[in-house]
C-alpha cells in the first residue's frame, strides 16, 4: 500500500469494464463505448483513433499497430500484425549507391504504407459489436471540434516540431510555432477521412482521393510508392511468443515487432536471484543493463519481417539465455553492443481495455519518431510514419530494406498469463526501451511484489548506445556504485516511456494503473 502522505496515485478498481491509456479523453471515450454496448475491441479502437488527435506527435492514421487480445469466454491470446510494408520499388542498393548508410528519418524512403487502418477495420469486422461507424464517431467529433493540448503533449510538441516539413507545418503548427498547453488542436481533414472510412470502410483510405493525397505527398519528394502498394496493404494473423518467468507467462507479439527481446531479457535475468536484491539498488540496475545489452544485440541480428526471420527459436531457447547469462560479470560493465544503423525512438501510444465479458485488448499504435517522417498529405493532413527507418542498409541482413518488406518495429503490446488464465494486458511505451520496460515491470510485480501503480512509478534505467540512463529517483550512492562498475551515467532529457495495465483479478474485479509520466489515466465503471 502506498504512503498516503506522499503525492501519488491509487490503482483504479471496477467490475464492468476498464480502460487505461495515455490521455483522459481517450479513456473516457473507451468507457462510453463500453456503456453503449460495445465490447473491448470497439472501445480500444475508438480510444486509439482518438489518441491520434489527442497526441498527434505520437500516433495517427498514417501509422501502424500491433494487437494482442483474448476473446470473451476464452483464455486464448490472439495476435494481429497491423504493420505496413515498404513500396514494391524499394531498393537498398540504390540507396547505398547514393552514399547512404542508413534510411533518412525524414525522407520518403522512411515511409512505409500505413497499416493501422486496415487492421482496425479487420478487427472490428471480425471481433467488434457496434460497427465501424459508431466506433469512429468520437474521433470524428474531436477532430472537428478540437482537443485542448495536454501538458506532456505540449512538451513533446515543442521538442519535435522541427521534424515537420512543407504542408505539415500548416497542419500541425500555429503561426509556425508549436501548440502549447491549453491550445485547441483541430484536424478537419482527418475528420473527413474518418467520415469516409466510417461510410465505406478501408477502401476509403487505401484507394481514391485519400490514398492519392498521401501518394502525391511522397512522390513530390522522390518517393516510389504506388497506388497498388496502398491498395494491397493487409494485416496478418500471427502466433504470440510465450515464455515463463517465475509463476507467470509473458506473452509478446512476434516479429517484426521486438517483443521477443523482452522474453529473452527475462530468460537471461531468470539465472540471477533478483528477489534477494534491493529493487532500487545498483546491483539490480547493473544486471538488468547487462542483460539488456545482450538481448538487444540478439534483437539487432535476428528480428525482421517475419517472412525473413530464421533464428527466432535459437533466440528464445533456454540454452541461449543460459549462455548469455554466463557472459555477465556482476562486478563490471561490458562494452555495449555495436551501434545500429537501424533507428530507434520513443514515440508511441498504448491503450488497454477489458470489458464485462472479460475480452482483453492490448493495443499499441505509432507513427514512430515524433511527428513521424514530418511529411503530411496536403488536403487531409495525414502525417506519415517513418517506420522504414527501422530497416538496415546492411547487405544480406534479414532486416535489409527491400520491396514489400516490413521493418523491425519497436512497438510491442504485452500480456501476462498466470495458471493458464489471462492475468494482465499491459504496455510500456518508449521505443527501444520497451522490452526493458516490459521486463522491469514484470520483475517489479513478480520479484518484488510491488503494487501495480508502485511498479509503474518506480524509477527506471536503460542502457542505450553506451550510456546508462537513470531517471531521477535513484539515490546518489546508486549513481556512484554504477559508475564504479564502469557504466557511463546520464540523466535523460525526458522520462523513460510510459505504462498502462489492467489486472483481471480472480474475484471478478478489475484493477488498473496508469503511468504518471504521461497525461493519461485509468477509468472504469
Amino acid at each position: 500500500m502506498r504512503d498516503f502522505h506522499v503525492p501519488g496515485r491509487s490503482e483504479v478498481y471496477a467490475t464492468n469494464g476498464m480502460c487505461a491509456t495515455s490521455h483522459p479523453l481517450a479513456a473516457n471515450v473507451a468507457i462510453d463505448i463500453l456503456k453503449r454496448g460495445g465490447n473491448a475491441m470497439d472501445a480500444a479502437i475508438a480510444g486509439a483513433v482518438l489518441l491520434g488527435i489527442c497526441e498527434p506527435q505520437m500516433t495517427g492514421i498514417g501509422g501502424d499497430c500491433f494487437v494482442l487480445f483474448s476473446p470473451s469466454g476464452s483464455e486464448e491470446i490472439l495476435s494481429l500484425n497491423g504493420s505496413g510494408r515498404a513500396p514494391t520499388a524499394a531498393n537498398a542498393e540504390d540507396l547505398r549507391s547514393s552514399g547512404l548508410t542508413a534510411i533518412p528519418l525524414t525522407g520518403p524512403e522512411a515511409v512505409t504504407v500505413p497499416g493501422a487502418i486496415d487492421a482496425f477495420c479487420h478487427l472490428l469486422d471480425a471481433h467488434g459489436k457496434i460497427g465501424l461507424d459508431a466506433v469512429l464517431q468520437p474521433a470524428i467529433h474531436y477532430a472537428e471540434e478540437g482537443v485542448p493540448v495536454a501538458p506532456r503533449v505540449a512538451f513533446d510538441w515543442a521538442d519535435k516540431a522541427d521534424t515537420l516539413q512543407g504542408v505539415a507545418r500548416h497542419h500541425y503548427l500555429r503561426n509556425d510555432q508549436p501548440l502549447k498547453t491549453g491550445d485547441v488542436f483541430r484536424s478537419p481533414g482527418q475528420a473527413e477521412v474518418l467520415r469516409r472510412i466510417a461510410r465505406h470502410g478501408r477502401e476509403a483510405f487505401y484507394a481514391g482521393e485519400v490514398a492519392d493525397d498521401m501518394i502525391t505527398a511522397l512522390s513530390e519528394r522522390g518517393g516510389k510508392h504506388s497506388a497498388e502498394d496502398f491498395a494491397q496493404a493487409r494485416c496478418t494473423w500471427t502466433d504470440p511468443v510465450v515464455s515463463p518467468y517465475v509463476d507467470v507467462e509473458l506473452v509478446e507479439h512476434p516479429p517484426n515487432g521486438q517483443g521477443a527481446t523482452a522474453n529473452l531479457l527475462l530468460n537471461i535475468l531468470s539465472h540471477f536471484d533478483l528477489q534477494a536484491l534491493d529493487p532500487l539498488g545498483s546491483q539490480r540496475v547493473h544486471l538488468e543493463a547487462e542483460a539488456t545489452k545482450l538481448a538487444y544485440d540478439a534483437r539487432n541480428r535476428f528480428i525482421a519481417d517475419p517472412d525473413h526471420v530464421t533464428a527466432l527459436n535459437h533466440m528464445l531457447s533456454p540454452a541461449t539465455a543460459r549462455n548469455l547469462a554466463n557472459l555477465i560479470d556482476p562486478k563490471r560493465a561490458m562494452p555495449s553492443a555495436a551501434a545500429l544503423t537501424e533507428s530507434v525512438h520513443k514515440d508511441t501510444v498504448y491503450i488497454t481495455v477489458v470489458d464485462r465479458d472479460r475480452m482483453a485488448v492490448s493495443l499499441i499504435y505509432s507513427i514512430y519518431h515524433g511527428f513521424g517522417s514530418g511529411i503530411a498529405s496536403e488536403k487531409f493532413g495525414i502525417l506519415l510514419q517513418n517506420r522504414g527507418a527501422g530497416f538496415t542498409l546492411q547487405r544480406g541482413h534479414p532486416n535489409e530494406y527491400g520491396p514489400g518488406k516490413r521493418p523491425m518495429h519497436t512497438i510491442i503490446p504485452g500480456m501476462l498469463r498466470r495458471n493458464g488464465r489471462v492475468d494482465m494486458p499491459f504496455g510500456v511505451m518508449g521505443g527501444a526501451y520497451q522490452p526493458t520496460g516490459h521486463a522491469r515491470l514484470v520483475s517489479n510485480l513478480v520479484d518484488f511484489s510491488m503494487d501495480l501503480q508502485q511498479a509503474f512509478d518506480a524509477p527506471r534505467a536503460f542502457t542505450d548506445a553506451g550510456v546508462l540512463k537513470l531517471e531521477r529517483g535513484f539515490s546518489d550512492s546508486v549513481y556512484q556504485e554504477l559508475a564504479d562498475l564502469g557504466h557511463t551515467i546520464e540523466s535523460p532529457h525526458a522520462p523513460l516511456g510510459g505504462a498502462q495495465a489492467i489486472r483481471i483479478l480472480e474475484g471478478g474485479v478489475l484493477e488498473a494503473a496508469s503511468d504518471s509520466r504521461k497525461d493519461g489515466c485509468a477509468l472504469g465503471y
